[in-house]
């Protein structure tokens, strides 16, 4: 039987000590060589362990196999130079040191492909994998070869199909792209983004889904969250054409930010993942607080097809602090799940 409300994570969890170092956006790894490869299969297992404890319906790699959510993707691809790296503006927002475009872009071998694999093996749960949207993948970093960010972006996401594909085939249920370019560049997304993240999806037989957030709980990204004012509409120039387009399943920031919930009423039909738990903080949301959040959400989206999530990936916190948010999560989709049983009962 189908569960309702099936709980899952947005992305990255934090990973063990012995990896990387804690609470740390990006930190380099600790092993390496076989050591770092066998450290990875590891983390994954505990990973995967500590999400099932939370009770977490749809599982994830918690991006335990990459430094970053999308040059990892990036430097497995030819025509990308990581030895001359340039700073630039990511997402109008922060400078960062990035690799850049200097040839035809290609990809000669399987990525995650590997990864994916060894997670479906450790479980019989959902497995969500998450990908970088062709959009955010041109944002994060210089291009000296195409020159042209649009024309890059189809290069990228005729990989990321590939990949797509191979992850699907690996048993992978639902492929996820990131995409927090698409709360920043609203015209480009309506001029070339959503075709591009369709060409990332062509062909595919699994669900898919684009997760749009307004970024990690970074200075950088509180700090341009305070500029946005009282309510934050960014979703509503973008929802019609995405309402539109082919992908399944729409992953948004909703908890303790200043979205109106009520432009989720411009994708009625699609799946929508509710961000019910903030990243940015180290408050363990409350059952009831995540309860709230999701309430609100099934004003304007189907209980059928809602599935609660987390604003975005927890990384930067601690293990305890994630695993809390986890517990929360799940324990305050139950409530609501009881609540609608109820409701269904009497009626």
């Amino acid at each position: 039987m189908k569960t309702l409300l099936p709980t899952s994570s947005a992305g990255s969890l934090p990973k063990p000590s012995w990896l990387a170092e804690p609470e740390k956006l990006w930190s380099p790894w600790k092993l390496q060589d076989e050591e770092l490869k066998l450290g990875k299969q590891d983390a994954l297992r505990v990973i995967l362990q500590e999400q099932q404890t939370a009770g977490i319906d749809i599982v994830s790699d918690g991006e335990q196999t990459r430094q970053h959510f999308v040059t990892t993707f990036i430097e497995n691809l030819d025509g990308v130079d990581f030895e001359n790296k340039k700073t630039i503006r990511i997402r109008d927002r922060y400078d960062a040191s990035v690799p850049g475009v200097v040839g035809p872009i290609s990809r000669t071998k399987p990525v995650f492909v590997d990864d994916a694999k060894f997670l479906r093996q450790q479980t019989n749960q959902p497995i969500k994998w998450a990908l970088p949207g062709p959009m955010t993948m041109v944002d994060t970093l210089y291009d000296d070869y195409y020159q042209d960010r649009e024309t890059l972006a189809w290069e990228f996401a005729k990989v990321l199909n590939q990949e797509a594909k191979e992850l699907e085939a690996a048993g992978v249920d639902i492929i996820q792209f990131d995409e927090p370019a698409f709360n920043v560049f609203l015209d480009e997304v309506n001029d070339w983004g959503i075709a591009a993240l369709e060409r990332a999806i062509e062909g595919l037989k699994c669900e898919t889904a684009v997760h749009i957030c307004y970024g990690y709980g970074i200075k950088a990204n509180t700090d341009w969250k305070k500029t946005l004012g009282s309510e934050w509409r960014h979703y509503e120039k973008t929802f019609p054409a995405i309402q539109k387009s082919n992908i399944d399943i729409i992953s948004l920031e909703c908890h303790n930010g200043r979205v109106p919930l009520e432009v989720l009423e411009m994708i009625r039909g699609k799946k929508v993942m509710v961000g019910a738990i903030d990243v940015s903080t180290n408050d363990i949301e409350t059952p009831e607080e995540v309860a709230n959040t999701l309430r609100e959400a099934l004003k304007y989206v189907d209980a059928d097809k809602l599935y609660p999530c987390t604003n975005c990936g927890m990384a930067p916190l601690s293990r305890k602090v994630a695993r809390g948010k986890l517990e929360a999560l799940s324990a305050g989709a139950e409530i609501v799940r009881k609540e609608l049983s109820a409701l269904q009962k009497s009626a």
